[in-house]
């Protein structure tokens, strides 16, 4: 049974230990992620690599990768290597067992001929319009086709003269012979092969019919030997299809049985990768690995973890119904994560200076401070401290509210691992603008000092402005701000113009000037960041990959 149980228990490893107790596969679990290179993967595609992937895992088994490219309209090589990029990247291997169905499409066509020959399959000169016309409704039978009643023969012929190319696209298609009555519409007579002279990534232009993913998909399933076939739930009115294609095609039984579970549905987000496409085509992202994006390369370009990703899935289980995920939850997965693992540093994102008159002009002193007070063995780092210093904007105010527990005229606050100051004077503009605050300081209360134990009310991170580094700070909002929106058509009216604010000048402690892609950092006070693929040597830049503030886990302690 499970010998490594990483996954919550689920309705789908329940039908799987029944198999198990009535030997149906003989103890064996044989998944596949069958995703189709259109596009690149999204975190609902997470979802399903975890399950696939876990569960043959978990049961001691194997998953295969199996690319779905029946469609070369849509598809690319490029989706194709970012999508075994994303596979990897998440922590799971399908070793040597990596597909195609195009590997198929002899075997298929073969298929077909056969289906044709027992009367299981015709060709059909309906247009895509008539087709639609003859179907009929929920609550209407369809209509046989006038092409239904050809003979083996001639449909023989056609089908043969389709794969020779003597038809332009959309003439013709073979359908399978089912039930026009049937209340599935999956199963009044589907389209089996369309007639499509475009050339596929793989196989050229050897093949001018191509398979539709109901026919090509519990064959390729089959041909494979996968015992669950793991899918979601809007394929569920199509498992009789599934299940007549394997029964046509005379498949030796245990036969790959289809399981759906509920897709990933998250809130503020963008789930359609046909809407994704358009995000990227339109030019309102700046690419498939934007930040932004919810796709697995957009995740790790922003600075998620595949631990956090994998915490997530985890978290949100498997289910047979359709719900929405609050997109906090994986926000608290990767503050999680990283709360433990990544470095603390000093980053004022928008500096306001600061000169601490009873300073020594020329001195500057090394202080101390943890990389992070989570893991102590993760040592120690030093920052420099001198006369000019930044702090935030925001720290300061003129005429504060009561609670305003930050820098104010006369009012005393700590530099973190450093001294406390306490403002003196302002220093603004023509035009009123604060430009400088001149401040003092207690050299008592220095760490370790006589005085370092006095109290005041507010910490503010700052950095030594003669030793700070320029940085780009990127910081990221929702692409929809209204959770409703990523149903509508018309969405990209709704897409949010404040989702990415650029700082150029922020002001960095110097440790950070060596920061690699990839780096992670929680910035005291402001959040957590990863170093960009943008950086430049002596010019980081940075995405904020989250907030410190925890919406989810303050819901779930109330």
């Amino acid at each position: 049974m499970s010998t490594n149980p990483t996954i919550a228990s689920n309705f789908i490893q329940n039908i799987i230990e029944e198999d198990f107790r009535n030997q149906k596969y003989g103890n064996k679990v044989h998944t596949r992620f069958p995703p189709e290179p259109n596009g690149y993967l999204h975190i609902g595609h997470a979802k399903s690599i975890c399950l696939n992937f876990g569960l043959a895992r978990q049961y001691s088994g194997i998953c295969n990768l199996r690319f779905d490219d029946t469609n070369p309209v849509k598809e690319d090589v490029e989706y194709v290597e970012s999508i075994q990029e994303d596979v990897k990247w998440l922590g799971f291997d399908w070793e040597d067992r990596m597909y195609y169905a195009s590997d198929y499409f002899g075997k298929l066509y073969e298929l077909a001929l056969e289906l044709i020959k027992n009367g299981h399959a015709y060709v059909c000169d309906l247009t895509a319009q008539e087709m639609r016309e003859y179907r009929g409704t929920l609550t209407e039978p369809g209509k046989e086709s006038p092409y239904r009643s050809r003979s083996v023969e001639e449909n023989l012929d056609l089908f043969k003269r389709m794969r020779a190319g003597e038809f332009p696209d959309g003439a013709r298609v073979l359908r399978a012979k089912i039930d026009m009555s049937s209340p599935n519409l999956n199963m009044r007579d589907p389209v089996l092969y369309r007639i499509s002279h475009a050339e596929h990534h793989r196989t050229g232009d050897e093949w001018c019919i191509y398979p539709m993913y109901d026919y090509a998909h519990p064959i390729s399933d089959a041909l494979e030997n996968i015992t669950h076939s793991i899918c979601t739930l809007e394929f569920e009115d199509h498992r009789p299809l599934y299940d007549w294609v394997l029964e046509a095609c005379k498949f030796e039984v245990p036969r790959p049985q289809q399981i759906e579970f509920a897709r990933l549905n998250l809130n503020n987000t963008v789930m359609s990768k046909r809407k994704l496409r358009l995000l990227v085509e339109g030019g309102h992202v700046r690419g498939w690995d934007d930040p932004r994006m919810p796709t697995i390369s957009g995740l790790r370009r922003r600075g998620y973890t595949p631990e956090a990703i994998r915490d997530f899935c985890d978290r949100i289980g498997i289910a047979k119904s359709n719900s929405t995920v609050d997109i906090a939850m994986l926000e608290h997965c990767i503050r999680e994560d990283l709360n433990a693992r990544a470095n603390r540093a000093m980053v004022v994102i928008k500096p306001l200076k600061i000169v601490i008159e009873n300073y020594p002009e020329n001195q500057t002193e090394d202080l101390i401070a943890e990389n992070n007070p989570e893991k102590p063995e993760m040592g120690n780092r030093t920052i420099p401290f001198s006369r000019e210093i930044y702090i935030e904007q925001d720290d300061f105010m003129e005429n504060p509210p009561k609670k305003f527990f930050r820098l104010a005229p006369g009012q005393e606050v700590r530099l973190k691992h450093a001294y406390i100051i306490k403002c003196e004077d302002i220093i603004k503009d023509e035009s009123g603008n604060f430009i400088e605050l001149r401040c003092s300081y207690d050299p008592e209360t220095k760490s370790g000092g006589a005085n370092s134990g006095r109290k005041v009310k507010g910490t503010l991170h700052w950095v030594s402005a003669k030793h700070a580094i320029s940085a780009e700070v990127r910081l990221y909002d929702y692409l929809l701000l209204e959770d409703n929106e990523q149903e509508s058509d018309d969405f990209i009216d709704a897409l949010n113009k404040n989702s990415l604010e650029t700082i150029d000048n922020a002001m960095a402690e110097p440790s950070l000037v060596d920061a690699k892609l990839g780096n992670r950092y929680q910035f005291l006070r402001q959040g957590y960041f990863c170093v960009d693929n943008d950086t430049e040597p002596g010019k980081p830049v940075f995405n904020r990959v989250v907030g410190l503030r925890d919406s989810w886990a303050k819901t779930q302690k109330g």
